[in-house]
């Protein structure tokens, strides 16, 4: 028998922490050049970033500092069941938010200040359905409880 305690993660948890991994990697790789093209034009903020993500994603630095945070938070949040669980939700609504949004501002406008284009636009509606998806799926038993 080992006096070692083993870390065992529930799915939520897990399926948390690899979302996070991945927003990590995408606000790193949206500094990087050859993956991000444009480089050049990387502004912090605003449409007029022409900088994109893998050729497609509109990028800013205040764009991968959000994908930054979202990772960090999910290393933060996932470090319970419940906390996983509510990351995925959370976060998949403000998503679901971000998608609404970039359909109805003006891309060539103010308003667009993170930057997002259309492949942003759908790209969140996909993270904020597997977001939901996964929350509700992996940890419905524990966002049903009450504290």
């Amino acid at each position: 028998m080992s006096s070692t305690a083993t870390l065992r993660r529930t799915p939520v948890q897990t399926a948390a922490l690899v979302v996070g991994v991945v927003f990590l990697l995408v606000g790193i790789a949206g500094f990087i050049p050859g993956l991000t093209t444009n480089i050049d034009s990387l502004t912090f903020a605003g449409h007029h970033s022409g900088a994109l993500l893998m050729g497609v994603f509109a990028v800013s630095v205040l764009h991968n500092l959000v994908h930054l945070a979202f990772g960090v938070a999910a290393l933060v949040f996932a470090r319970t069941t419940r906390g996983a669980a509510l990351y995925l939700v959370g976060g998949g609504l403000v998503y679901l938010l971000l998608w609404f949004y970039g359909l109805v501002i003006d891309h060539n406008g103010p308003a667009n200040f993170v930057p997002v284009n259309d492949a942003d636009n759908w790209l969140h509606l996909v993270l904020a359905l597997g977001m939901v998806g996964l929350g509700f799926g992996l940890g419905s038993r524990v966002l049903r409880e009450t504290r």
